[in-house]
């Protein structure tokens, strides 16, 4: 049976799921989306637990606040004439027109969206999203292969990437080993796709935020903290 606790450390509120098992040392968790998992040996008394909490306290908030840039913030976006929708790092606006056929495409700064029928905001939002998708499934493949074929060639396996729709995250990397990217992502600069690829790739090799995670992610790309601000501006 588990049960959730908190923990004062600093001005942080840690909130953590604690149970217990057969097994023989204390393990601590902290999930992508921030969720604390503190599994120990069955008979361990709360203060033990408590005090290996606060032993690790700064690495946990560091985890939280390196999961947290991959967590969609950007503001809901109106779905109506006039309003900017960002693709590839680019504002456009966003004009309606009916037609015979339902339609969504880039034309000198605007986001026209052609539709049959009725142009209510649920409506328009669904032919966006849509587009979303498609236009993601092609952009992320071209860039996802360019950047693997520097982990392949090092001899690590690469499987395809899967598109996503996450509420939290912007890419992921699945326990099947499949690296998973957000559709929404394809907001972003390119610059910034390629980051949060590179990124996730390495888990393909590291599992964890580790020193060796970060040594494979720097040799990849030197950059990525300049690409991981611009990231975090732009769909901030």
């Amino acid at each position: 049976m588990a049960v959730w606790r908190n923990i004062s450390y600093s001005k942080h509120e840690l909130k953590y799921r604690l149970r217990y098992s057969t097994r023989r040392t204390m393990a601590i968790t902290v999930h992508p989306d921030g969720r604390i998992e503190v599994i120990a040996p069955t008979g361990t008394g709360l203060k033990e637990v408590e005090a290996r909490i606060r032993k690790r306290a700064r690495w946990i908030v560091r985890q939280q606040l390196h999961f947290e840039q991959f967590r969609p913030r950007s503001k809901p976006r109106r779905y109506v004439g006039g309003e900017t929708h960002l693709y590839l790092g680019r504002q456009y606006r966003l004009k309606l027109a009916k037609g015979d056929h339902d339609e969504v495409k880039l034309k000198r700064g605007l986001l026209v969206v052609t539709s049959r029928g009725r142009q209510t905001a649920r409506r328009v939002k669904e032919l966006i999203t849509a587009w979303y998708q498609m236009e993601a499934k092609a952009r992320f493949a071209e860039r996802y292969w360019r950047i693997a074929r520097r982990f392949i060639r090092l001899g690590y396996t690469i499987s395809p990437p899967q598109v996503r729709r996450m509420s939290r995250r912007w890419g992921s990397y699945s326990k099947s080993g499949r690296v998973l990217l957000n559709p929404e992502l394809v907001r972003a600069p390119t610059t910034c796709i390629d980051y949060v690829i590179v990124h996730e790739l390495a888990h393909t090799v590291y599992s964890n935020h580790g020193a060796k995670f970060f040594e494979l992610l720097e040799r990849m790309m030197p950059d990525w903290r300049r690409r991981k601000d611009l990231l975090e501006r732009t769909l901030a």
